[in-house]
């Protein structure tokens, strides 16, 4: 099975409010999924449905292939989730909270507790009171206690939120050790593409409980490569001579009448020479390159998807 999860027109509703909006996603065994979203946008109301937290108010979810909701709870508990903060007890001991949750998800043998110590890397602190523990700490202890079981697909809301940049790089190269070495499939929240961009390689982007897009980080590095940006004193006539000219679809129009050429096969000259050739006149000309971050503004204000 490539997909662990499969939604359909997927919606929650709170009352008039809507969280989640008929939204489509698809999540392949083996990928590192990044939800890109403002807070506010859906992100954490979509990871609560598939950890049964809460329930849609209409549409298809499938976990592992199963739709009822009787073999989809089954199918969770092949999902380890770090959701709504760390979720342990602040006055037990990090060993302490780790045997709780290991009698509490029913995982045989105290054995487990250590293993999940050393790939977190706090086999060092177990002795420690998690009230007493840093920032960073308390995140790899949510991530232990989510690791309990060796689940199959990893749901983190927000998991670098508050760490300092040293603790973030040491949960970047944590995720990609346990999606590379553990084979776990990782769903992964954030509103900071620049973090997210380091280990995705998928990416779906969320505004107000709708998908705007969903790219693998490939093709997301294409689009964000260099561009050509032309403005012409007619750019709506413009593009009908990239489209039948050069072939031309990815493209974009801006509010100046600037026109950005994504995957430019041509050279500048020859894209200054069309236009003259079809009687317009070229302001400005240019070779650019976009960033991820520009990509993600764009798409969040209204752009097309395109960098």
């Amino acid at each position: 099975m490539n997909q662990l999860v499969e939604t359909h027109s997927l919606t929650k509703a709170y009352g008039d409010t809507i969280a989640l909006a008929g939204v489509d996603i698809s999540i392949k065994r083996g990928s590192i999924y990044g939800l890109v979203g403002d807070n506010g946008a859906g992100k954490t109301t979509f990871m609560k449905i598939l950890t049964g937290q809460i329930f849609p108010t209409s549409g298809e979810l499938k976990l592992f292939g199963a739709y009822t909701q009787s073999d989809m709870d089954k199918q969770r508990g092949r999902i380890g989730a770090l959701l709504d903060g760390f979720g342990f007890f602040p006055g037990l001991t990090v060993e302490q909270n780790l045997e709780y949750f290991r009698l509490q998800k029913g995982i045989p043998g105290r054995a487990v507790v250590d293993e999940v110590l050393d790939i977190v890397n706090l086999q060092h602190a177990k002795k420690k009171a998690a009230k007493n523990l840093s920032m960073g700490m308390k995140q790899r202890l949510g991530l232990a206690i989510a690791l309990l079981g060796s689940p199959e697909l990893l749901i983190l809301d927000e998991p670098i939120n508050g760490l300092d940049a040293s603790g973030i790089h040491e949960m970047r190269e944590l995720f990609k050790k346990l999606n590379r070495e553990k084979n776990i499939t990782i769903l992964l929240s954030s509103h900071i593409l620049s973090e997210l961009e380091q280990v995705a390689t998928e990416y779906c982007f969320i505004k107000n409980g709708k998908i705007l897009e969903q790219i693998s980080a490939e093709h997301l590095y294409d689009k964000c490569n260099e561009y050509v940006e032309i403005r012409v004193s007619d750019a709506k006539k413009y593009v009908i001579v990239l489209e039948k000219e050069f072939g031309h679809t990815d493209y974009r129009v801006l509010p100046d009448d600037s026109i950005q050429i994504h995957q430019p096969k041509e050279s500048l000259e020859r894209y200054s020479e069309a236009a003259m050739h079809n009687g317009l006149a070229v302001y400005k000309i240019n070779q650019c390159k976009s960033t991820l971050e520009e990509y993600y503004m764009n798409l969040m204000n209204g752009g097309n998807q395109s960098c």
